[in-house]
């Protein structure tokens, strides 16, 4: 038998009967606005411990559902058996997919334990068990890979659960008990995300749609590898922010993968896919000695593969250069949020337009493939005109730096939530916030609104709920036609994302009206009468403020090396079959 079934959820459990407008969450991520796109924490936390003797596999249920409208989630529950089933609740916009999925695994296996995992798990950890009967425990951290396996051994020995750190469970009484979250490993040298690993899982029970990253993944395989957990800067609404880190999860600084793993990291993903590898968290937040070393050792293999690196603030000259030096394909990506400097410092990012204009300019002249610009709406201090601003700054860079056609901008939304534990969502009115959604309920039943607009669990001074979405739209809108004005995309994706924003404000200003009926029965009627319409609700969620193929790096025409990938698929053993 299995001992551990990952599960991960879809955001909304019933999208495909009762779809709404999402709006553009997802806009500027890989994923649909179903999320389906699992933690990068399930790839090591099934290698770790199947390397400790487990057996565990990821079932990714919101990619089966995507997939297939038929697919039958019950069925899959029911024929599937393991010790225990595990689910993440990271970001609370899988709040209501994660629940459902808990609630049914308790229907068919009354006597399974089922687990929680992920920072807003950790958060609600003592309400979830509280409130939801069908959750028996949640592991609490950033880090549940040694306390998960210690779990799963008391599970299947029949041992207590007392001495494991980070568990939060019930006592056999009425009562709750939350042990110590004393495990924080202080380096990420014991586990790793292993894409081998991830290969035999697939065949071994064949199944490619359970371990699928997010629903474009074959055609566009882009990779992940972890340089920390934690974090030193404090964005004012970020869930994973250092004083966040701090009380939630009671780390004090972040752990780092000692670089020359990290390069190898690398080494080992580019030997089997020719597809971009995205280096997660920028490498110079440990300080620069840590980034040459990690540069130094991926300059001994001058791989192909576009490496992308994200930065927090914008690196200096010598660092820009020692990049350029150490990888033949690189490509930036960087959040400024806004360009206007005192809402950029209201939120927490510390630099100022010059440094950014000169990092740009610097990585250009070094030959930089791409450079992504992320900018946010619903920060702190940030007007409808302020956004409009924004914009109008990326014109100006756009006009700076041409004839370089790859400097891409992009704006979307601070959706669906504000982030559990963040200094915002802790303190609203000190930063100018008002919270609309506190306890896990509340955000639950806020997933089941027909539209993003009441989804939204926050409004600010400086704009509504109503201003945000109406800024979203005509930002993203207004940027639309600037890229294609310089050349970014073409015109018939310039027309095709036009034509869905008016398509989108139109259906928002009908339900609008729906949700404004004072009779609860006829606005359900009404709803059931959108929905069955022909083109379905979703369609105005996807890509509306930007085509997803603009968010893609550069890569090779051929992404897979089939060869190296079958060697490793049936090296030392072949795999055994599963269910």
């Amino acid at each position: 038998m299995i001992d551990l079934i990952l599960l991960h959820p879809p955001a909304f459990y019933d999208f495909r009967k009762r779809p709404g407008v999402y709006g553009p969450i997802s806009d500027v991520v890989p994923s649909t606005p179903v999320f389906e796109m699992y933690p990068i924490g399930f790839a090591s936390l099934s290698e770790y411990l199947e390397r400790h003797g487990l057996k565990v596999r990821i079932i990714n249920v919101a990619m089966k559902m995507l997939k297939d409208e038929r697919f039958n989630v019950e069925r899959l529950i029911q024929k599937n058996k393991a010790l225990a089933f595990g689910l993440d609740l990271h970001w609370m916009a899988h709040v209501q997919g994660a629940l459902a999925l808990a609630e049914m695994i308790k229907k068919y296996h009354p006597h399974t334990p089922v687990i929680l995992g992920g920072l807003s798990a950790t958060y609600y950890h003592e309400e979830i068990l509280r409130e939801y009967p069908f959750v028996d425990f949640v592991m609490r951290g950033d880090s549940t890979e040694k306390p998960l396996l210690e779990l799963l051994q008391s599970i299947k020995n029949g041992g207590g659960f007392e001495r494991i750190p980070n568990l939060t469970y019930r006592d056999g009484g009425n009562g709750i008990r939350a042990n110590p979250l004393t495990y924080v490993p202080e380096d990420l040298n014991e586990i790793a995300i292993d894409y081998r690993h991830i290969m035999k899982k697939v065949l071994r029970y064949a199944d490619p749609v359970g371990y699928q990253p997010f629903v474009d993944w074959y055609t566009y395989p882009v990779t992940a590898v972890f340089t920390c957990r934690g974090c030193i800067y404090n964005c004012k609404t970020c869930g994973g922010s250092s004083t966040t880190f701090r009380t939630m999860a009671n780390r004090p600084k972040p752990a780092f993968r000692d670089p020359k793993r990290l390069a190898q990291d690398i080494f080992d993903v580019s030997s089997h896919l020719n597809a971009p590898i995205m280096v997660i968290g920028d490498i110079f937040q440990p300080g620069e000695e840590y980034g040459f070393s990690f540069l130094e050792a991926l300059k001994k293999r001058r791989i192909k593969n576009h490496i992308a690196f994200e930065f927090f603030i914008p690196p200096s000259r010598r660092q820009l250069e020692r990049i350029a030096e150490s990888v033949l394909n690189f490509n930036f990506e960087i959040s400024p949020e806004s360009h206007d400097e005192e809402v950029r410092r209201a939120f927490g990012r510390p630099y100022n337009n010059d440094s950014l204009e000169r990092m740009i300019a610097d990585s250009i002249e070094l030959g930089c493939k791409r450079i992504d610009l992320f900018f946010m709406i619903g920060l702190p201090k940030q007007t409808y005109d302020s956004v409009m601003g924004t914009v109008d700054y990326c014109r100006s860079l756009l006009e700076r730096f041409q004839p370089y056609r790859r400097l891409y901008p992009f704006i979307s939304p601070l959706a669906p939530f504000l982030d559990p534990g963040s200094m915002v969502f802790e303190n609203p009115e000190r930063y100018g916030y008002r919270l609309l959604y506190r306890t896990v309920e509340e955000h639950r039943r806020a997933l089941l609104s027909p539209s993003w607009k009441y989804i939204l669990n926050y409004e600010t001074e400086w704009m509504d709920r109503e201003g945000i979405v109406a800024s979203t739209y005509e930002a993203g809108r207004r940027l639309n036609r600037l890229k294609a004005e310089y050349g970014l995309i073409d015109r018939k994706t310039a027309e095709a994302v036009e034509k869905r924003i008016e398509m989108a404000l139109q259906v928002i200003k009908e339900i609008d009206a729906i949700m404004a009926l004072p009779d609860s029965r006829e606005r359900e009627e009404a709803l059931s009468e959108m929905i069955r319409r022909p083109l379905p609700l979703e369609t105005y969620s996807m890509s509306t403020v930007c085509e997803k193929k603009e968010l893609e790096w550069p890569t090779h025409l051929i992404r897979m090396n089939l060869f190296k990938i079958l060697k490793t698929l049936f090296s030392r053993r072949k795999p055994e079959r599963g269910s």
